[in-house]
């Protein structure tokens, strides 16, 4: 049963409706998209994903949770706007920038890193419109060889499986199978099921078992609740803890939300920064960029390859709207609520997620913009019900583990299918490893030396070979 009007309905074969407004397509729950149910309820559940980034602005910042909370909320809304307006990725932090946004911060103190904030999420935003508005970044994403593309998803899920929420030791800071060996495994295996066992596949594609097929339209979500529950029986998670007088609703506009942030926190409170510091944060705003570059580069493909297999929706995946939008989240949050996160394109785990089940077909999701924009609406306002907040915490980090081992299989996955022969297979398998040990700007420096090296030369004497054959 579809939850829209008559309005949302396509021609087969069609393009979802939409209300044209300049380089975007703006489309509306009900009126252009349909409520999806089972992402109404993996945002009720996943949420809390989000909500950890209060953690760097505590401590880095010093802020109060309150504070902190009201900057989050509005970070969430903003990815609402991303689909809103046309563009079906599902968005997220700029997750592997973290650790080095926060090592630049670090090196300032008092006024001067929070100008330093401000400086790189507003430099960083700049750059995204300038490539989305000039269609540079349409042609970046275009040109880029195919094997270059899949090195940067293999890079991206090594640096998933290895990196702090996967099997970083606890002596290195990890937060994965070494801190919750049993709730991780737990939910890292029921989750691989759900979303990719060709066996549960088979048993979904049947559509004769209730059960059956209330998972499949539940994505990660049983997972997560398995490693939870796993978690408190083996004593590696707390249990919940709900205050008493804490209420139901968090007011962002409260007397420490909102408008203190404003006149605190904020270029419209503090100004513009000064140009030593704007300068200074260049260089990460272009790593940043780069890393956001593979997310791009990985949500387009992760589409493309739902919409090879689903022929009744023409899925519009556009790389200057997707600049376009995340540069205009990061400027406006630089000028009003900024973040340590950053305001990325992608969370690979829930565009994953999102794009299984509608590959399943019509009669699970009519459109993958119902999909996305359910998740999204929801997930924001979840993150305003204060006991779902307090019910989900204790899982944070597992959510965050979970959602970066679905991200390394299905970047493994996808990478692989996008190369052809044992020279890009090689190319790719090489960028990837480099981009996960030596950083992203490395690996897409030496993904484009190793690819012209190893593909074009030959490809071109092959080419003069042919020709002089033909001759």
């Amino acid at each position: 049963m579809l939850l829209l009007i008559p309005s949302g309905r396509r021609k087969e074969g069609g393009e979802q409706p939409y209300i044209r407004l300049g380089i975007f397509k703006l489309r509306l729950p009900f009126i252009h998209f349909e409520w999806e149910i089972p992402e109404t309820i993996q945002a009720m559940v996943v949420f809390v994903t989000g909500v950890a980034a209060t953690a760097y602005l505590q401590d880095l910042y010093g802020l109060p949770w309150a504070t902190a909370l009201a900057i989050i909320c509005v970070h969430e809304l903003l990815y609402c706007l991303q689909n809103l307006l046309g563009d079906p990725i599902v968005g997220g932090w700029i997750t592997p920038s973290i650790p080095l946004t926060t090592a630049f911060l670090l090196t300032y103190t008092g006024v001067a890193r929070v100008e330093a904030l401000l400086s790189l999420q507003l430099t960083l935003g700049i750059l995204f419109l300038i490539l989305g508005v000039t269609g540079i970044a349409g042609k970046l994403v275009a040109m880029t060889p195919n094997s270059v593309k899949a090195g940067i998803l293999i890079g991206a899920g090594i640096a998933s499986v290895i990196g702090r929420y996967g099997f970083t030791t606890l002596a290195g800071g990890g937060l994965g199978f070494y801190k919750y060996p049993f709730a991780f495994t737990t939910g890292v295996l029921v989750s691989f099921f759900l979303l990719f066992s060709k066996g549960f596949k088979e048993a979904k594609e049947s559509k004769g078992n209730f059960f059956i097929n209330i998972m499949a339209k539940s994505g990660f979500v049983p997972g997560l609740l398995a490693a939870f529950a796993v978690g408190i029986i083996a004593g590696e998670i707390d249990a919940p803890v709900f205050a008493a007088d804490s209420g139901w609703f968090f007011n962002p506009l409260g007397p420490e939300g909102l408008p203190w942030v404003w006149k605190n926190f904020s270029i419209i409170g503090l100004g513009i920064p000064p140009m030593s510091v704007l300068m200074s944060a260049i260089p990460m705003a272009l790593i940043a960029y780069v890393i956001a570059f593979g997310d791009i580069v990985a949500g387009t493909e992760f589409l493309r390859d739902a919409d090879r297999v689903r022929q009744d929706e023409i899925i519009e995946v556009d790389a200057n709207r997707t600049n376009v939008m995340c540069g205009l989240r990061n400027v406006l949050q630089s000028l009003f609520f900024p973040t340590v996160t950053m305001s990325g394109p992608l969370w690979s785990a829930m565009c994953l997620s999102v794009a299984e089940r509608y590959k399943t077909g019509k009669e699970n999701m009519y459109s993958i913009w119902g999909g996305a924009s359910t998740f999204n609406i929801v997930k924001f306002l979840c993150c305003l019900v204060i006991p779902l907040t307090a019910l989900i915490r204790p899982v944070l980090p597992l959510s965050m583990a979970l959602t970066l081992m679905i991200q390394a299989f299905g970047c493994f996955y996808v990478a692989f299918n996008m190369v052809s022969d044992n020279e890009e297979r090689g190319v790719a398998g090489v960028v990837g490893s480099i981009l996960a040990v030596a950083g992203p700007a490395a690996g897409l420096a030496a993904g484009i030396v190793i690819a012209i090296v190893v593909q074009f030369l030959a490809a071109k004497r092959k080419k003069k070979e042919v020709e002089g054959a033909a001759a």
